[in-house]
């Protein structure tokens, strides 16, 4: 994982950098790899970080022949990547239907800072789920909307986490707080 305070465009900076050079060199083995970026682009210790979130994140693969690396960009990467995000947002979304049971059932007994947080906590699934299910959407037929439903489940369950909100005595202090730790600013205008 990135630094958090590191600017996020320096690290896609350097993760296209590395991508480049393995992508234009596909015969260059680790150490010749290493003398193209380092220290032209990056220090050593950066690419091996990069290199390693690169494999992480699956989107480079490496063979061995004899001691040596040699990497190459993940092999029908767009259909793989795809499938991995349809399976992890399909398994959050079961699990989601579960979560908001449980969130629905011992909501009223939490304290305050509990109500926030997993208030808070459970509307950021919500919503990356749903983004998730949006992303699939557009990649796979944008004319359409194939998870549907799931949408609409999604929907429901946001409904529930905020009349369980409103529905409190402390609302005016929980509703503010929960919008506000989930990102929403609507002072933003994208206008200018």
């Amino acid at each position: 994982m990135m630094s958090q305070f590191e600017p996020e465009e320096i690290q896609l900076e350097r993760e296209r950098v590395v991508l480049e050079e393995i992508k234009s060199n596909p015969k260059s083995h680790h150490n010749d790899l290493v003398k193209k970026i380092v220290p032209k682009y990056m220090a050593k210790a950066t690419f091996e970080k990069t290199r390693n979130e690169l494999i992480e994140k699956n989107i480079i693969t490496f063979t061995t022949q004899g001691n040596r690396k040699f990497y190459q960009i993940t092999e029908n990467y767009e259909q793989k990547s795809i499938h991995l995000i349809e399976r992890i947002t399909i398994s959050n979304f079961q699990h989601l239907k579960n979560e908001i049971k449980r969130f629905d059932g011992n909501f009223h007994h939490r304290d305050i800072n509990e109500k926030i947080l997993s208030s808070s906590n459970i509307l950021r699934k919500l919503f990356q789920t749903d983004n998730g299910l949006t992303l699939l959407d557009s990649i796979k037929n944008s004319k359409k909307i194939l998870y549907k439903d799931e949408h609409l489940e999604i929907q429901e369950m946001i409904s529930c986490v905020f009349h369980k909100i409103t529905k409190e005595n402390d609302s005016e202090i929980i509703l503010p707080t929960v919008i506000n730790s989930v990102g929403f600013d609507f002072l933003k205008n994208y206008d200018k």
